[in-house]
């Protein structure tokens, strides 16, 4: 397969960042992803003792829509997060002082009022912890051919990153990614990464991610048209290397002693 676009997602829910390249290292997660999130109202997350928490209780474009109406970056030499809206810049706010916390949950106080159960505070992610939607969420891969499929059988244009995927890739026939469940990708640098799960689809991908609409149904349309809800696989990564637009990923059997999470 080959890899056609990379992603990352700084802060969960908001919008993503294009990379050239990603250095994934072993046993991690891809690089700048999921660093933050906001919590909408207290969430009980322990920075000190990272336990997984459902998705709801932070902001996310699963309820929260009009996040899709904001262009986001993470300025990783400063630590600042940026946000634009109707392509003017809104906030500038250091994620790593207090101030510039309090500048963020100032801005989305003014941002979406009614959608707040509570002070909409910015988290930050111990080294160790990801806040991704599941926890073997390590590397997201999309295959364009599944979206495309689905986009003919639903006769109007599909974004692919409704599915906000790490890893972008042609060359599979569609739907064959979840074959690939229990075996391993490997790159020309010595880059393993192991297949551990397909994902399965909520509402968030019912939200234009350009616009913020609420325009389609991709949970329902997946389980009419397939019969599940699945889009994209999961991966772990067995041993680092880096990811390059345009590199090819090979697949091979998985090693019996790595097992399926």
């Amino acid at each position: 397969m080959r890899i056609e676009t990379l992603y990352r997602y700084p802060v969960k829910g908001l919008s993503p960042e294009r990379l050239a390249r990603a250095e994934l290292p072993a046993e991690g997660y891809f690089p700048g992803d999921r660093l933050f999130a906001i919590e909408n109202g207290p969430s009980g997350f322990d920075p000190a003792e990272p336990v997984h928490q459902p998705k709801i209780k932070y902001l996310m474009l699963m309820r929260n829509e009009s996040l899709a109406r904001l262009r986001s970056r993470y300025d990783d030499p400063t630590g600042d997060l940026v946000i634009e809206q109707s392509g003017q810049q809104v906030l500038r706010a250091a994620t790593g002082s207090e101030s510039g916390r309090a500048e963020i949950t100032r801005f989305f106080e003014g941002f979406m009022p009614d959608e707040l159960r509570g002070a909409p505070e910015l988290l930050t992610a111990p080294p160790t912890y990801r806040f991704t939607d599941s926890r073997s969420g390590f590397v997201s891969i999309i295959n364009l051919a599944s979206v495309a499929d689905l986009e003919a059988r639903l006769g109007r244009p599909l974004d692919p990153l409704r599915f906000r995927g790490n890893v972008m890739v042609s060359g599979l026939e569609p739907w064959e990614e979840n074959d690939l469940v229990g075996r391993d990708l490997t790159g020309a640098d010595g880059l393993r990464l192991h297949v551990l799960k397909r994902i399965d689809r909520c509402a968030a991908t019912n939200v234009d991610p350009e616009t913020g609409a609420r325009d389609m149904q991709i949970p329902k349309a997946l389980m009419t048209h397939y019969g599940h809800v699945d889009c994209g696989v999961y991966c772990r990564i067995v041993t680092g290397g880096a990811l390059r637009q345009g590199d090819e990923l090979s697949v091979e059997n998985a090693p019996a002693e790595l097992g399926i999470a």
